[in-house]
């Protein structure tokens, strides 16, 4: 295992530890204060904003406190309730191991359950099958793994991300079984994240779903300039490389400081001595060469009229007047129900990202490499 001074600090696709973790105190000392107060917390943010970065740190400070225990859970690939289930077993076997006194009990309790043990080909990991003779027994082995986890000697908090996919599970009252589950085991509290704002409202604030009014929100933003901007001097700086604030003014706005495009591009720069203008535009300009296979099939993947759209803001980085005359006529886009249409087809495919404000709301697009090389191509 490489030391702690050989590690990149800048990461992408992984969560190591505190020291790698910028700011976002406010956000963590008000999971803290909820789950102290045994209240629910839905955490909504754009992807690649770093809400699962948040969680895990989140744990990471409940184990230094011993007050809690903690199990997280992804159900994004999860296209049922049976899913769900398979996934949160995983978790808790991960999270408890068989030699562990804990991870003894839990296996005795699968047992009982009727599992298929298996073995990602892989990885190793454990997985995890159940067969279900009817729908009461999907319930009943959800019911008991809660319940399971609810009797450990501290209260335990599970974070469930990407939450919006049980609204899209064939079996229609999913929300109201965990929701009265949940109601069940006090000691337990929920973390339900997600990226598909419309969705996740219409899950915790529609007064005719089971969850209504039964969470506090927290909604993430970008970390705040000047906070990172020291963070990645500090980095730099640890891992004797010299980088000057112009250039790290250079790189928070071609990300738009966003954590997952800032780390990327930090990475990469990383692997240089000395950073100046010159280095991290080079960098920027490679990283979308590098990428612009992807782009281009993406292209394919929509219509013209989409494209163009898209396109068009790109090209005016945020838009909130998004069916103003001003902004049709000027990229030529058709009529306000043309717009409508591709709206809708462009935000469901995560293509546009929609930002809500006090003021309304404002589009952009999604992934913002692919808005740098959309401006810089056409």
């Amino acid at each position: 295992m490489a030391r702690v001074k050989d590690i990149n600090p800048f990461l992408v696709n992984s969560y190591i530890s505190k020291e790698y973790f910028c700011n976002r105190e406010d956000e963590l000392n008000v999971l803290l204060r909820n789950v102290r107060g045994n209240v629910n917390t839905t955490l909504i943010s754009p992807r690649r904003l770093g809400k699962t970065g948040l969680i895990l740190r989140f744990f990471e400070m409940l184990g230094e406190m011993g007050d809690y225990g903690t199990v997280y859970v992804d159900i994004y690939s999860s296209r049922n309730l049976s899913d769900f289930i398979k996934l949160l077993t995983t978790a808790i076997i991960n999270k408890f191991p068989e030699r562990t006194p804990v991870g003894k009990r839990f296996l005795k309790l699968l047992k009982g359950l009727r599992p298929v043990f298996s073995f990602d080909a892989i990885t190793g990991a454990p997985q995890v099958q159940f067969n279900y003779q009817s729908e009461s027994d999907k319930e009943y082995t959800l019911q008991q793994l809660l319940a399971f986890i609810n009797e450990q000697p501290h209260p335990v908090v599970v974070a469930i991300d990407e939450f919006q996919q049980i609204a899209h599970y064939p079996e229609k009252n999913v929300e109201a079984i965990l929701r009265t589950y949940i109601q069940q085991f006090n000691r337990l509290c929920f973390i339900f994240s997600g990226s598909r704002r419309h969705t996740l409202m219409d899950i915790f604030a529609n007064a005719n779903r089971p969850f209504y009014s039964s969470t506090r929100f927290i909604n993430l933003d970008a970390i705040e300039r000047v906070t990172y901007r020291n963070f990645i001097r500090e980095k730099f700086e640890q891992g004797g490389r010299a980088i000057d604030d112009e250039s790290i003014d250079y790189v928070l706005e071609w990300t738009k400081g966003y954590t997952f495009y800032t780390q990327s591009l930090c990475n990469r720069l990383y692997s240089l001595r000395k950073i100046n203008l010159d280095a991290v535009k080079a960098e920027c300009l490679a990283l979308l060469r590098e990428n612009e296979p992807i782009y281009l099939q993406f292209r394919n993947l929509i219509t013209s009229k989409q494209w163009e759209f898209l396109l068009a803001l790109a090209k005016e980085e945020s838009v909130s007047q998004i069916y103003s005359k001003e902004f049709l006529v000027k990229h030529q886009l058709g009529t306000p129900s043309s717009i409508h249409r591709m709206l809708d087809a462009l935000l469901e495919k995560e293509m546009i990202l929609e930002s809500v404000s006090s003021t309304g709301s404002s589009y952009s697009v999604y992934d913002v490499f692919l808005m740098r090389w959309m401006q810089r191509t056409y």
